[in-house]
């Protein structure tokens, strides 16, 4: 009994020289950026940071999205790898790590999901002087649910006791300034009519006018010339899950392959699914690629949902559970000649599968998870961009 109480008090007092040395730390970033929403946050994480380096700001920052990565003051990145799992202690690391380079700014992506961790990174780890929730979509709603309504609250929990805020959400802004005028806290949502077709122009990758002016607006704020921020933002790396569209010739067939796997909420996807299509209103075929993981069901099931309303020429599933996908697409009306279940497959099989398909140029559209099949379907129409297989 004794034994538990000593060792209960030795853990105690652990936790609070921990604690200590965190706020040690914290104290010496001048700047923390934290950034959460629903989509596109590992993006604005790299636009800002990139847009605060043009500006000669001493900028650390770290995403934890499709492949977490940490991103220095020159630009260059390592992916971070992690062996039992992504925790949000690891923002207490980064935060001492960036303290010893004296930094000038650190631009943290949010890692936690459920409300209860949310606020527990912002108000007893990150601290921010400036929060960004980028949007607000019905995503997780298993931990975030069950309606748009609660997700948008949980957001609200990072918003910082001391700082302003900065969105690119529409429509549920007004609930959004609703809690942050209840905790006295500035918000400013940005407009990407602000953002023009030729500063896009600039950008080798597909990216969202939202983000940039979110970035924009955010590296206004910090002192940074508008025109010199964009230039930095075009030459930054993108995030993995950022939209490319690869072409691949296989015999007779020109395959352009859009990666939207990052997008796996329908809100999103539908989106990208409608701008990419406006991109190459030459080609009217439109080939779906589901990729399943079985930690995520409920997120295909809802892109499932979103593909019976739309139209489109075939869907092929790949991953894991497929037959319960297919299924599930069959009970919402999708026709089953529409529908290929292939299974976990490499990127020559998949190309196999599309040679069935009577189309000689055709739209790919890669949504649902880049995690598992989906990261190594992209990988493979990346090395053979513009090349015949």
């Amino acid at each position: 009994m004794y034994a538990l109480i000593i060792g209960l008090i030795i853990l105690i007092i652990l936790w609070v020289i921990e604690y200590h040395h965190h706020q040690f730390y914290r104290k010496k970033i001048p700047m923390i950026i934290h950034v959460n929403g629903t989509r596109g946050k590992s993006s604005v994480v790299r636009l800002i940071a990139a847009g605060l380096r043009a500006g000669n700001k001493r900028t650390l920052a770290k995403t934890t999205g499709s492949a977490a990565a940490f991103i220095f003051e020159n630009g260059s990145e390592t992916r971070l790898i992690r062996y039992f799992g992504a925790n949000i202690k690891e923002q207490l690391k980064i935060i001492k790590f960036a303290a010893k380079r004296k930094i000038d700014c650190l631009v943290l992506e949010c890692m936690a999901v459920t409300p209860e961790y949310q606020w527990i990174t912002e108000h007893k780890m990150v601290k921010a002087e400036i929060c960004v929730i980028t949007n607000s979509r019905p995503d997780h709603l298993d931990v975030m649910g069950p309606g748009i309504r609660n997700v948008t609250l949980s957001l609200c929990n990072t918003l910082p006791t001391n700082g302003v805020v900065f969105t690119a959400e529409k429509k549920m802004f007004p609930l959004l300034k609703k809690e942050a005028n209840r905790k006295k806290i500035k918000i400013t949502r940005t407009d990407e009519t602000d953002v023009t077709d030729e500063n896009m122009d600039g950008f080798p990758w597909i990216e969202h006018k939202e983000n940039v002016a979110l970035a924009l607006n955010i590296c206004e704020y910090c002192g940074i010339d508008r025109e010199k921020a964009l230039s930095g933002m075009w030459n930054a790396t993108p995030d993995i899950g950022a939209t490319e569209i690869f072409e691949v010739h296989h015999k007779a067939k020109k395959i352009f392959f859009a990666h939207s796997f990052a997008a796996n909420d329908p809100e999103s996807t539908m989106v990208l699914i409608e701008n990419i299509s406006e991109l190459h209103s030459h080609l009217d075929s439109k080939v779906i690629l589901l990729s399943t993981r079985a930690d995520r069901l409920f997120r295909s099931k809802q892109l499932i949902e979103m593909l019976a309303e739309i139209k489109f020429n075939h869907l092929i599933l790949i991953g894991e559970q497929t037959q319960a996908m297919k299924s599930y697409a069959l009970s919402h009306n999708i026709e089953n000649e529409k529908i290929s279940d292939i299974g976990w497959v490499e990127g020559s099989q998949l190309v196999q599968e599309i040679e069935k398909i009577k189309i000689n140029e055709i739209l790919l559209f890669g949504i649902g998870n880049i995690g598992g099949n989906g990261g190594i379907i992209l990988q493979y129409f990346k090395e053979r961009n513009r090349k015949n297989v």
